[in-house]
């Protein structure tokens, strides 16, 4: 049982949850989308396309995690800990020449 108590009070934290399941999700769906655009094996249309209709579904999952019964700063860095890492490795490979 976590015995730690928060200093924010519920409707923050609630918030917080709900800025992160927008935000967070929104962030790590477009890096995700810009990565899977890089190096999906197709033509740049159909990359980026196939890359935009994952993230649709890492978005859903995106917000499920943002509920999930962990810390705030662990649902904040679950989110946006992989969308730096995916936009990062996207844009090099992209600058690379990955996806043409």
């Amino acid at each position: 049982m976590n015995t730690r108590t928060s200093t924010f009070s519920p409707a923050l934290r609630l918030l917080s949850r709900v800025a992160a399941a927008v935000f967070g999700g929104y962030a790590l769906a477009s890096a995700a989308a810009v990565f899977l655009a890089a190096v999906l094996p197709a033509g740049p249309a159909e990359a980026a396309l196939g890359g935009m209709q994952f993230s649709f579904a890492i978005y859903t999952v995106a917000v499920i995690w943002a509920f999930a019964p962990v810390s705030l700063p662990r649902a904040w860095a679950g989110l946006l800990l992989p969308a730096v890492v995916l936009a990062g490795l996207g844009l090099a490979l992209r600058g690379a020449g990955g996806g043409a």
